[in-house]
């Protein structure tokens, strides 16, 4: 077996990293390492003190550069960036990371979450490792009482120093510790080809146009101000971008209660107000100011690196349920989609910084700026964006995993699953469902919102009641949906007995009607193997009786939970789940299969990935054979794959010289 070198590193910059990221924290000029904790095998920790000895010890950087040693850190992509930064460009294939390895069983990223979760350091511990950082590692505010220094050293606070190599080296201890508790589970050759794809494509990075993100950053805080200034005229508020102060300028105006001031509330506030009258102008007003999603012009700002491109953006396995990526410092997984008819033009009035040309042209200069955030990744000088995205690629795989046939023939012959729905649900010809009718929305809403399990509440969530849809109209198509989709219903309660089953007796069940599917509990771990071989895990799954009120009286159910992190919390805890809920989980994980498969077939073709978004791949490409390239990567992603036999790919996209939605 290889020998494994467990490592930790503390560093100091004065760049913050939780918005500048690894890759910018390491590139700054200030940039040292502090200390190096390290470990070969299971042979005692040892700590390098950098204050002591400038120059690596010869058994570590031995280690370090043998290629035959495995390199196992707690989030590897920074321990890596930090020796990249002193000289030592380690491949990324000889490093092996435990959080990804832990979130790939299901449990916490974070090296204190998981320590916590697994009884590994206690609070105090974690607390105390977390002042030492603060003040060793980040700098600090001159004052008086420090002499105006603009950092601690080590001879600031020797007890201090000597603790926080203490807390180094017990993070070591930590991270073999997690790696030993998930020994017995290994990532499959499939996923670590993922990992070391993702590194790259997050070394690669994606060009920001810096100059559009400063002005449209400026703009917005000057546009912010002009309309903080009229509503402070109407209302006489101190500081009117204060929500208490608001709610009750709002509640004397109107006459009533406002308790919130939340983006779905608005609408029924302003009929409240009435028109032309003060509150009205001033809800207005602050619906034309800076939004939240703004801030992610300043974000790229804080994290663009020395090259002119942002690193690091993606998280690998940021969705630990699925697997799926999850947006990092700019947060790609929820960029505003854009619906300006004329972008090209919009992008360069915002991009010049010509506020009142903006303003004499756009009349909601933050909702246009909103629209506009995808437009700041651009392409280098050459090149051009080739953007692929799978079609419909939930309800496709559902369709396949489930075996519904009649949407298996939408999918193979003209893909218009909106359309199909609402004609096999109302019966009647698909050519009289239209694109902007009734008939149409209910088939969109209804695809959008019933496939795992949903109802009437998952509905009014994706819209329903915006529709004009009445409840009565939406418990209609929930029962018809059901009703023409009998293969999916039947899905949700096979999983769900399965899983059941499976935790009852520790046992594995082969799905053979479900592409080989496994589910598996041996009372410690639930999982999920997916037809790719990956599977998802369910830490501590517990079946229980669960009481249910009805109109007929209470009835109980077997039901099933497991512990992971709550959404709604972001705390460890018991989560509650069920037949579809499962089943989305499989799903999204599939789909996220398919397009991590699709991007390694990409990086064989040689194609270089800067970003991706959900279902869809972003590529760098020549100008010159921009067309050809994008044909044969939508050609790539519409590859039927040996895994998942009989499913219906189709991928579309488009060439661009900055990222849009098309």
């Amino acid at each position: 077996m290889a020998k494994v070198l467990h490592i930790d590193v503390e560093t100091y910059s004065s760049e913050d990293i939780r918005t500048a990221g690894a890759y910018r924290y390491c590139q700054s000029l200030d940039f040292e390492i502090l200390m190096i904790a390290y470990a070969i095998d299971d042979d005692p920790v040892k700590m390098w003190d950098y204050t002591q000895a400038a120059v690596l010890p010869t058994d570590f950087r031995t280690l370090l550069l043998d290629p035959e040693v495995e390199k196992h850190a707690h989030n590897a992509n920074f321990e890596r960036n930090a020796f990249r930064a002193i000289g030592l460009n380690i491949p990324i294939n000889q490093w092996y990371c435990s959080a990804i390895k832990a979130a790939y069983c299901g449990l916490p990223l974070g090296l204190g979450a998981i320590s916590t979760v697994l009884d590994l350091q206690d609070k105090a511990k974690l607390k105390t490792g977390r002042d030492l950082i603060k003040y060793f590692c980040i700098p600090i505010k001159p004052t008086k009482k420090n002499d105006y220094r603009l950092r601690n050293l080590p001879e600031h606070d020797l007890e201090k120093w000597a603790e926080f190599k203490r807390y180094c080296v017990n993070d070591v201890e930590a991270e073999r510790a997690i790696s030993k508790h998930i020994s017995g589970y290994s990532i499959p050759d499939f996923e670590r080809r993922n990992y070391i794809l993702d590194q790259q494509i997050n070394d690669r990075g994606i060009k920001i146009d810096v100059d559009m993100a400063v002005n449209a950053y400026e703009m917005d805080q000057t546009h912010s101000a002009v309309l903080l200034e009229e509503i402070k005229k109407i209302t006489g508020l101190d500081n009117p971008n204060s929500p208490a102060q608001l709610k009750k300028w709002l509640s004397a105006e109107i006459g009533t209660n406002v308790t919130t001031l939340a983006k779905g509330e608005i609408p029924a506030l302003l009929e409240m107000a009435g028109p032309g009258t003060r509150a009205e102008e001033v809800l207005k007003l602050r619906g034309k100011a800076s939004k939240t999603s703004i801030k992610k012009y300043l974000a790229m700002i804080n994290c663009v690196c020395e090259d002119g491109r942002a690193h690091g953006l993606l998280q690998f396995y940021g969705a630990s349920r699925t697997g799926r990526w999850a947006g990092r410092l700019v947060q790609l997984q929820n960029l505003p989609q854009n619906h300006l008819s004329a972008l090209e033009e919009a992008r360069s009035v915002f991009a010049s910084g010509d506020y009142e040309l903006a303003l004499l042209l756009h009349e909601n200069i933050s909702s246009t700026l909103s629209q506009l955030i995808r437009t700041a990744f651009i392409a280098e000088p050459g090149n051009t964006f080739a953007v692929a995205d799978f079609s419909a690629i939930e309800a496709r795989v559902i369709a396949w995993l489930a075996g519904e046939t009649w949407r298996l023939d939408v999918f193979n012959t003209h893909g218009k699953i909106y359309e199909a729905s609402a004609s096999m649900m109302f019966n009647v010809p698909i050519e009289q469902v239209t694109k902007g009718s009734k008939l149409r929305d209910m088939g969109k809403v209804a695809e959008l919102a019933l496939g795992y399990q949903g109802a009437l509440g998952a509905l009014k969530q994706m819209g329903g009641e915006r529709m004009g849809l009445s409840d009565q109209e939406m418990g209609t198509i929930v029962k018809k949906w059901r009703a023409k989709n009998p293969a999916i219903v039947k899905l949700w309660k096979n999983i769900e007995a399965t899983t059941i089953l499976a935790c009852k007796e520790r046992r594995a069940i082969k799905l053979n009607k479900y592409h080989g599917i496994v589910i598996a509990s041996d009372g410690d771990v639930l999982t999920i193997t997916l037809p790719s071989g990956r599977k998802l895990f369910y830490q501590e799954p517990e079946i229980f009786v669960k009481t249910t009120k009805s109109k007929y009286g209470p009835w109980t159910r077997d039901a099933i939970r497991y512990k992971g992190t709550r959404q709604e919390t972001k705390s460890w805890g018991w989560v509650d789940t069920y037949g579809g809920k499962l089943v989305e989980n499989i799903i999204q994980a599939i789909a996220r299969d398919l397009l991590a498969d699709s991007m390694l077939r990409m990086d064989d073709a040689g194609y270089k990935i800067v970003m991706h978004v959900h279902d869809e791949a972003v590529a760098e490409v020549p100008i010159r054979n921009a067309d050809k390239d994008l044909k044969i990567i939508e050609g790539i992603m519409g590859t039927p794959i040996p895994w998942a036999p009989g499913l219906p790919l189709d991928a579309d996209g488009y060439v661009t010289p900055f990222y849009k939605k098309d």
